[in-house]
């Protein structure tokens, strides 16, 4: 399916010379989210996975579907303050400012084997830092799904030795 046809790009959004990827109309397709969804499902399938982690919040609306159809567990990576238990955290840079993710301390059991899943891949500092979390607490990262990717932002340089599946790319 092309999904690009459901991508809507906002120009200087949410600043000047963003041309961000609006993943909105995706979702308010019914039959291309599924789609969308379905194929992360079948890379999935194929690591044998056992856990499905997304960075907020975009990484929950691809996350959570796939790991239902997965019949896995869905651990959430948040900005620092937002989750309530005992949690560990690193500092990251993005495409736009620098930020801090946090996990629940007990979100993943040593062993474990984790899809990463985020709407969009850019500079790759959400993700690279998603990946520490995950492999501080035990987790093995069989894999990283993603509906874009930015390729001119060089982001798949820092997911080098990880398989990684995207959808689109701009």
């Amino acid at each position: 399916m092309d999904y690009k046809k459901y991508i809507k790009i906002v120009p200087n959004w949410p600043k000047e010379g963003i041309e961000f990827k609006d993943i909105t109309p995706l979702m308010d397709n019914g039959k291309a989210f599924k789609s969308a969804v379905d194929e992360i499902v079948e890379f999935a399938k194929e690591k044998n996975i056992d856990l499905v982690v997304g960075p907020e919040a975009r990484g929950f609306i691809v996350g959570c579907p796939v790991s239902y159809a997965l019949e896995v567990g869905f651990a959430p990576v948040r900005k620092e303050g937002k989750l309530p238990r005992e949690v560990i955290k690193v500092d990251y840079g993005l495409e736009y400012g620098e930020n801090v993710l946090t996990i629940h301390k007990d979100a993943i059991k040593p062993g474990q084997r984790v899809l990463i899943t985020d709407d969009l891949l850019a500079t790759g500092g959400t993700i690279e830092a998603t990946i520490k979390l995950v492999e501080e607490l035990g987790g093995i990262v069989v894999g990283c799904a993603f509906l874009i990717e930015l390729t001119y932002l060089d982001g798949l340089e820092k997911l080098k030795g990880y398989d990684v599946l995207t959808l689109m790319k701009y």
